[in-house]
């Protein structure tokens, strides 16, 4: 007879089927079910070199969603991405074997664990994330951790470690965190997003607070005292809380300076001297993120000195300001920013950096949130001296709005629109100049353009 609890099926010699396995969260997840002995399979849309790596763990994997590939399982496991109608879904369901979200199943997992990190916010989870693994790393720690973009130290955006630690990038989308079982939640920033899903910031707020709430009595809330949204969702809440900020907080900033755009501060903690940090990536937001990374690993009582080198050695996470290359003597960076707040974070550290003209290619993902935010979006791409827009990345919509990236740059004196990325790279390719910085922006496909323009320039 079937559970409807999914805890009953994260053990040993169980069977589970993996629907969507090559997904950046669901390969990692395939790996560590394996690793703790159950019998996994999968499918995917695609063959990939994720696929292939699952393979040669000893995981099958089928391409294309079939009926019969649930034969056997006693419970399937789905991406949040796969819906009720997809044939191996409905073979579940027909044959009675349930069915789980992703996100339930890492919150079983984490449930082993004497340490769980959760980090979560509406900006700054996957460099946070980074960050706090690369501390975990030199300390030694041996986590298992999934992260929401690549890490380049691990060569994949998750690593499966044998310690008492997990670290996981925590996202607020369709609840998803609520499914989790934090011993640390980290509350990075709390702004309107996702607006096609949660009604309004109160709503947002609301599942913020209930992510706190799932600490343990003896557990930590770690968060933000200088973001005002943060803290009006965390009020009056009945779990240990430690803070953070540049300036203000349990754990902060003292010293703080800047040499061509890299930070490099004390690490004050409890009003005592924790460690002394020099980063390698650059921005105020850094400085944010590196304080949330260093308050988590203060709680787990990891020494100053591995927070120093796991920051020290921290050169970002793919799509998270990464160089591309170059093409006419402008450099060319890409970046994952999509919502404003982002963009600001992203732009003003652009400005700081020496370059004679800052180029900003954007590509706004998603229709809801463009329309939602459309008067944020346009007051901050004023900010570069050249915006381009590309034309909105649907994701997971249909334009029933009927919005176009064309109604921003009616909006943006200067600004220019291009219906598609191959009219917007040969704009770049031939008005590229040296002392330009070129941003490709947004959480759609625009990093080809990055990529396009820098493998062009290193074959002529």
């Amino acid at each position: 007879m079937a559970i409807n609890n999914i805890h009953h099926y994260i053990r040993p010699g169980c069977h589970a089927h993996l629907v969507g396995v090559g997904g950046v969260s669901m390969a990692p997840l395939a790996e560590v079910l394996h690793g703790i002995g159950m019998t996994i399979t999968g499918s995917d849309m695609h063959e990939s070199k994720t696929v292939e790596h699952l393979r040669s763990l000893g995981i099958s994997v089928t391409i294309g969603h079939w009926p019969e590939s649930v034969a056997g399982a006693d419970v399937v496991i789905r991406t949040a991405a796969v819906h009720d109608e997809n044939p191996e879904i409905k073979a579940a369901r027909d044959a009675g074997i349930p069915v789980f979200e992703r996100a339930q199943a890492w919150g079983s997992i984490m449930r082993g664990y004497q340490n769980a990190v959760c980090i979560a916010g509406t900006h700054g989870k996957t460099t946070t994330t980074s960050m706090s693994t690369c501390i975990a790393m030199a300390a030694q720690v041996d986590p298992t951790v999934m992260i929401g973009g690549t890490l380049p130290v691990l060569g994949a955006n998750h690593r499966v470690g044998k310690g008492d630690t997990i670290i996981l990038e925590s996202c607020e989308y369709c609840n998803s965190f609520l499914s989790f079982f934090p011993t640390v939640a980290v509350i990075l920033n709390v702004e309107a997003d996702h607006l096609d899903f949660f009604h309004d910031l109160e709503d947002i707020e609301h599942s913020f607070r209930t992510f706190a709430e799932l600490t343990p009595k003896d557990g930590l809330v770690i968060a933000n005292c200088e973001d005002e949204n943060t803290m009006h969702a965390l009020e009056g809440l009945d779990r240990p809380l430690l803070t953070f900020g540049l300036e203000r907080g349990d754990v902060r900033a003292e010293g703080l300076t800047f040499q061509k755009g890299m930070a490099e501060f004390d690490v004050v903690a409890e009003g005592k001297r924790y460690t002394h940090v020099a980063l390698q990536v650059p921005g105020v937001h850094n400085v944010k993120n590196a304080l949330a990374a260093a308050a988590a690993a203060y709680a787990l009582h990891i020494p100053g000195e591995a927070v120093a080198q796991g920051l020290g050695a921290f050169k970002g996470a793919g799509r998270r300001f990464e160089h591309k290359g170059s093409i006419n003597g402008a450099e060319i960076y890409d970046d994952y920013a999509h919502h404003p707040a982002e963009l600001k974070a992203l732009l003003d550290t652009a400005k700081t950096l020496g370059y004679q003209r800052v180029v900003c290619a954007f590509q706004p993902h998603t229709y809801t949130r463009t329309k939602a935010l459309f008067h944020d979006f346009t007051e901050v791409l004023r900010q570069p001296d050249l915006t381009l827009l590309a034309e909105i990345f649907a994701a997971r919509e249909d334009n029933t709005i009927g919005i176009s990236s064309k109604d921003l740059a009616e909006q943006i004196p200067g600004s220019l629109y291009f219906p598609t990325l191959e009219e917007l790279t040969a704009y770049l390719r031939e008005n590229a100049r040296p002392g330009d910085l070129i941003l490709t922006v947004g959480a759609g496909d625009i990093y080809t353009v990055g990529n396009a323009l820098a493998q062009q320039a290193s074959t002529v």
